[in-house]
């Protein structure tokens, strides 16, 4: 699977939506078991003045308020960046299915960097995970972003 996905094609137009409104350009999307996507977005942390904005959790929020469960299993999550340790808990306590990722976040990810959540004993449901799936296209949005905010 790459950037040709339509999965990671949506959550890649939700990380350009959120660089448009300012946000870190990352997006996600919930693809239900039927491969219908289920929910979409873009972080939102400065949006919304709060700091669990995430695109991987705003995404979570719909797709289980759409199910009316907080549990999403057999569903899967796309999402342009790494996920830190905050998305990546909430992506087990969810019991999202498999977990496809595009950039490494070797700054604040939680999933292969950092605190590798997934390999806690206290984390009590781990997801199928693939990474570097359109990681070129995200890791540029990203470091073009950051390059303008830099000026």
């Amino acid at each position: 699977m790459n950037t040709a996905s339509p999965y990671m094609k949506a959550a890649m137009a939700q990380a350009r939506a959120a660089a448009l409104r300012g946000e870190v350009p990352v997006g996600a999307v919930v693809v239900a078991p039927d491969g219908q996507i289920l929910a979409a977005a873009g972080n939102r942390t400065r949006e919304l003045n709060d700091p669990t904005a995430h695109a991987e959790v705003l995404a979570i929020r719909a797709a289980c308020a759409a199910v009316g469960s907080e549990r999403l299993r057999n569903h899967d999550l796309y999402v342009t960046l790494e996920p830190c340790p905050m998305c990546a808990t909430v992506i087990s306590a969810a019991r999202i299915r498999r977990l496809y990722y595009g950039a490494a976040d070797p700054k604040s990810g939680g999933v292969a960097q950092g605190p590798r959540i997934f390999a806690h004993p206290q984390c009590h449901h781990v997801p199928e995970v693939y990474d570097g799936i359109g990681e070129d296209e995200a890791a540029a949005l990203l470091s073009d972003f950051f390059k303008a905010m830099r000026g």
